[in-house]
């Protein structure tokens, strides 16, 4: 009988959290991973039931049943992904190191991302769990090099958040390159209600959102500010960069469109903006630039591990604008664990991706 999977042994991996829209993402990419075996499942309210019951879209091939969270559940694996709230990881994650110090461990969730414990403190409290290898592949870094070069040896991976992304995407070229005031960064960013997990709450209900544009994190308070200010300081920008981040809920299930704008130097036009961008991403495979004058859209990046962004400056108000769009299930989150993972284990970095979305 003939297979279109190769006869090669594919690593095993476990997704912790995997009822929730960040595990049951990832597990979408591993099905079609031509190296990975998705072995285990695990949850919490939902340990017991199958998958199918909680993620009917997905086929592993079987249909596995959800297990506890526990260590020894995840013992013996060559990958173990954590889709878990922020607080939750750094506690497992350190229990799973005792027993299985090998595996590669690949955290969705904020507490391994930040660098500062104070950072960590003032926008999530308490105890810092450490800093994580950063899963940003594409990130270019003050000393000419790429986080890509650092994550080919990492065994432990903090993935960004995905509102991070998008502002880190579309800013850094323009801060490194000087061409913006980097004290007066600004960013609107209308996410879909995804990005919000699947946890019940009133205020997610369909009857709530429909119709409407709810903001939040409103005023500095955004978890995802230092994470952003930090991607831009280790790409070499300045240390005192200023960013107002206010993302907006709106009823769409997935996508974010981050809308950055800033005041640029005197004499600097679109051409500058974006041949800084082309200069920064224009090599990477899952970073689109467009062409002058077109913008993208988040039916444009829908199921793809893809960041397209346009740019523009206002002459009459001398502002620039820069708008990048990302699925924030996929690039901004599990998109990103894969692409990481694949660059951590030495397989190709597109392995189990791709640059096509869904449309209609």
């Amino acid at each position: 009988m003939s297979s279109h999977r190769s006869s090669a042994p594919r690593l095993r991996a476990a997704v912790v959290g995997a009822s929730g829209y960040a595990g049951g993402e990832t597990l979408r990419l591993l099905a079609a991973h031509p190296a990975i075996e998705v072995a285990t499942v695990t949850a919490h309210s939902s340990a017991g039931r199958r998958l199918s019951e909680v993620a009917p879209h997905l086929d592993l091939g079987e249909d596995l049943v959800l297990a506890e969270t526990t260590p020894e559940n995840l013992a013996g694996h060559d990958v173990v992904v954590l889709a878990l709230p922020h607080g939750q990881s750094g506690e497992i994650s350190a229990r799973l190191r005792e027993s299985d110090p090998d595996a590669l461990v690949l955290d969705l969730g904020a507490d391994h991302r930040l660098e500062s414990a104070q950072d960590w403190s003032d926008y999530y409290a308490g105890e810092h769990a450490g800093t994580w290898t950063y899963g940003m592949p594409e990130l270019p870094l003050a000393d000419g090099s790429r986080q890509r070069d650092l994550l080919a040896s990492a065994r432990e991976i903090a993935v960004p958040g995905c509102n991070a992304s998008a502002v880190t995407f579309s800013l850094t070229p323009l801060v490194r390159a000087g061409l913006v005031d980097h004290r007066a960064l600004s960013v609107v960013l209308p996410v879909g209600y995804s990005g919000a997990g699947r946890t019940a709450k009133q205020h997610l209900l369909f009857s709530e959102a429909a119709g409407g544009a709810a903001p939040y994190g409103v005023g500095g308070t955004h978890r995802h500010i230092p994470e952003i200010l930090q991607n831009l300081r280790r790409a070499g920008g300045p240390d005192d960069a200023r960013l107002t981040f206010t993302p907006v809920l709106v009823p769409m299930s997935r996508g974010i469109l981050a809308v950055a704008t800033a005041p640029v130097a005197e004499g600097i036009g679109t051409e500058d903006l974006l041949a800084a961008l082309e200069s920064d991403w224009g090599a990477e495979h899952f970073i689109r630039v467009l062409e002058p004058g077109a913008f993208p859209s988040t039916q444009q990046v829908t199921g793809a591990n893809t960041v397209r962004i346009g740019a523009t400056v206002d002459r009459r108000s001398g502002q620039a604008t820069v708008i990048a769009a990302i699925d924030n299930l996929v690039k901004g989150t599990a998109g990103a664990a894969v692409q990481s993972m694949n660059i951590a284990l030495g397989l190709p970095e597109q392995a189990g991706l791709t640059r096509t979305a869904l449309a209609p």
